[in-house]
């Protein structure tokens, strides 16, 4: 029978130096873009090697990085073999985040704690669980000591991209084949399904002309604007599906960027938009891109002169629950209830993750860890990102019971 009260008690005591250990990831920049995160991985395994615990560094190839956009990628495994018997859990969170931005009131990579919360960027998505996995792994050993199964610690770096070289590289190279995963979550509810997305770049050709002179050209801003129209219809028409997963809606779609034109007199040539189109989980991926370039095609060949380039940046499929991760879920919501002292209810979540990488290859896995009720509590991708430093102990608490209940003999897992 595993002693919960003594693997809270080892958390307790070595919570101080979980917190340094946080506040040295925050304190070296992963923003992505540029995206120049292999320092970040060499700094990971020097403070992990002081744990005992020896990081395999798994550099992406310079050329692929390039090619994605990126500048460095080294991904870290963690690898913890207990027995031959058991499960192989693998404990997922990702080191890369947007830049800052403006707006702080704190230095984006000070890791200054402040009122109980530790300040900075990525200090809640995702690097308060490269410290909530390990050391709920440090509490594992030091206090359960398994002799079954295996743990292993994934650190990657391309979530902000879509996860194809962090997760998606471990588990297209071989280097991993996990049979459950726990992926970098927060803490008051265990996420079991997640929305997809598609992102597309638009770019509208129509014909430059003097405005003085408008009648000569063809101006592709105004047929921009005819295919934004058509969008933004069809994204109202999304609020009559429903999905069936408690915590997510409805489809919507958004343009988050436009740019295009070349001076305040000249009629536009050429105008571009790129939209983001999320996926409820009952929706199929492939119907959903052809339905966007359907509306897309036929509005622009309704405008005489307007043609148009359609380029998929992104799919993100959705996360859907599968079978095997129940006993994650039930673990995680019994201590977590335990810990919290309220229930932890399963459910989804509208965000798109690369925890899906893992459900594509029939693993099954939970989303959960260090952080507050909501995204918007805990300014992920905001100025003022922080994480409650009592969130971080107690999620370290909850991963370190449900691990120890994984791996235990008896458990059937």
């Amino acid at each position: 029978m595993t002693d919960y009260a003594r693997l809270d008690a080892w958390v307790d005591a070595h919570f101080d130096e979980e917190v340094r250990f946080l506040q040295e990831l925050v304190r070296v920049p992963t923003d992505t873009p540029p995206g120049n995160n292999a320092p970040h991985a060499v700094r990971t395994a020097e403070l992990l090697q002081g744990f005992g615990l020896e990081a395999e560094a798994h550099p992406v190839p310079a050329q692929a990085v390039q090619d994605y956009g990126m500048q460095s990628i080294t991904n870290l495994i963690v690898r913890r073999e207990y027995g031959d018997d058991g499960p192989r859990i693998a404990l997922n969170a990702h080191g890369d985040v947007v830049p800052p931005g403006d707006g702080w009131t704190h230095d984006p990579y000070g890791a200054e704690i402040d009122n109980g919360s530790l300040y900075g960027r990525a200090a809640a998505v995702s690097k308060s669980d490269f410290a909530s996995f390990t050391f709920a792994v440090r509490a594992l050993e030091a206090v359960a000591k398994p002799t079954r199964g295996a743990v292993e610690l994934h650190f990657t770096y391309d979530e902000e991209f879509g996860g194809l070289l962090g997760p998606g590289w471990l588990l297209a190279q071989g280097l991993t084949r996990p049979d459950l995963l726990i992926a970098a979550g927060f803490s008051y509810e265990v996420v079991t399904a997640h929305n997809g997305c598609l992102q597309m770049e638009v770019t509208v050709h129509g014909k430059m002309a003097h405005a003085a002179i408008p009648s000569s050209g063809v101006d592709a801003l105004q047929g921009a604007v005819a295919l934004l129209n058509a969008l933004y219809a069809q994204n109202a028409q999304y609020r009559k599906i429903t999905s069936q997963v408690p915590g997510i809606s409805h489809p919507y779609l958004n343009v988050g960027r436009i740019e295009g034109g070349t001076n305040t007199n000249v009629v536009p040539g050429k105008v571009s938009f790129k939209l983001d189109r999320r996926m409820i989980p009952e929706e199929n991926a492939a119907e959903v891109e052809a339905g966007i370039r359907r509306i897309i095609e036929e509005t622009a060949a309704s405008r005489p002169g307007i043609r148009v380039d359609i380029k998929r940046l992104l799919l993100a499929n959705s996360m859907r629950p599968l079978p095997g991760a129940q006993p994650l879920v039930q673990a995680i919501q019994q201590h977590g209830e335990a810990v919290f002292g309220e229930p932890i209810p399963a459910m989804g979540t509208p965000l798109y993750t690369d925890v899906r990488l893992y459900a594509e290859a029939r693993i099954p896995g939970v989303i959960y860890g260090a952080g507050p009720r909501t995204v918007l509590e805990s300014h992920a991708k905001r100025s003022d990102e922080r994480v409650v430093l009592e969130d971080l102990r107690r999620a370290t608490k909850v991963i370190a019971r449900t691990l120890a209940d994984l791996l235990q003999p008896g458990t059937g897992v």
